[in-house]
């Protein structure tokens, strides 16, 4: 039996795998490619935003208008606050301390005392004032002369008038206890209180205008975020073909991040637009009033550095609220949940 066995047949090797073909990842174009690809749609989003925002001018004005006089309202504030802080800085220049010395120093001695004293770093300047200067000063302002005649002395002491450098109410009392250490003095008058509500008041009003600031950049956020919510739901459709044909969410945030950033950029512009306007309306009358204080003073103006700075900040305000709403009500429109 074991001559006539048919002899087993080799089994046949199974053929190799094949290789797996190249993929998405293996094909992917250079960066150079995707680069100019992704600049190209930007383009294409900021110049489409503009013709859409054209396409609707009355609906586009008066968003626009909304966000011009939204942010208008605390620029022209903020531009007559620091008119004001220009205007009242020489106020506080005549604000000095009177440095009443004891009666027994003589003029050298007082001389000496306002030589050392004008030397400081902290002091512009002094002004010496003898007991006799002071007697012919009080004898002319008052009309007590025949009074002043009869008394056996001058009982008028030496003055001395510093005039600081740093005229803030910290600065101030910080001099006046360090002049009324020396021996000679017998008291350092400084009236302070004037100065200081003018700094209050000033204060008050940057804090004033910065609060309206942020509630009013807030309110410009909203107003875009509405615009661009209604954009969105005008275009569901043509979202919902983007999505399907493969488009990311970047390709179809784009054209309405670029629109927020129109509609805040052209709110800016206009907005620096009123401001001036209304600089030019009340700059008569306030030549007028300063004339009649003698004074020399014009109206300050925005600058151009605001001029710049006002519109981009509003652009990026704009470009906040469209990208908020984008996030927010893309997912609305996806496909996948039609």
């Amino acid at each position: 039996m074991a001559r006539n066995a048919t002899p087993l047949k080799p089994r046949r090797q199974a053929p190799p795998p094949p290789k797996p073909r190249a993929g998405a990842r293996a094909a992917r174009s250079a960066w150079h490619h995707r680069f100019e690809a992704w600049r190209l749609h930007h383009r294409d989003s900021a110049v489409d935003a503009l013709r859409r925002m054209r396409a609707t001018p009355t609906a586009t004005a008066m968003t626009v208008l909304v966000i011009a006089i939204a942010l208008a309202l605390p620029a022209g504030i903020t531009v007559l606050l620091e008119n004001a802080r220009a205007a009242t800085q020489g106020w506080d220049g005549n604000a000095h301390l009177s440095v009443f010395l004891k009666r027994d120093i003589d003029s050298s001695r007082q001389q000496a005392l306002a030589g050392a004293w004008g030397a400081r770093a902290d002091v512009e300047r002094v002004q010496v004032v003898t007991r006799e200067q002071a007697l012919a000063e009080f004898r002319e302002l008052s009309g007590f002369g025949e009074v002043l005649d009869a008394l056996p002395d001058n009982p008028l002491p030496p003055l001395v008038m510093v005039f600081p450098r740093d005229t803030t109410p910290g600065a101030l009392e910080t001099l006046q206890k360090q002049l009324g250490e020396a021996r000679e003095v017998d008291l350092v008058q400084l009236d302070v209180q004037w100065v200081k509500r003018l700094h209050a008041m000033l204060e008050l009003a940057g804090r004033i205008v910065g609060a309206l600031t942020l509630a009013l950049a807030l309110a410009v956020v909203l107003v875009v975020v509405n615009t661009i919510r209604l954009a969105i739901e005008s275009r569901r459709e043509e979202i919902v073909v983007v999505k399907i044909v493969g488009g990311t969410d970047g390709f179809v945030r784009r054209p309405f991040l670029y629109t927020g950033f129109w509609y805040g950029l052209a709110g800016g512009l206009v907005a620096v637009l009123l401001v001036q306007i209304a600089l030019l309306w009340i700059g008569s009358p306030v030549d007028q009033l300063t004339a009649l204080y003698e004074s020399e003073y014009s109206l300050i103006g925005m600058g151009w550095i605001n001029a710049v700075v006002l519109p981009l900040f509003a652009g990026l305000l704009g470009l906040m609220g469209a990208w908020l709403a984008v996030s927010r009500h893309l997912q609305d429109v996806d496909p996948h949940l039609l």
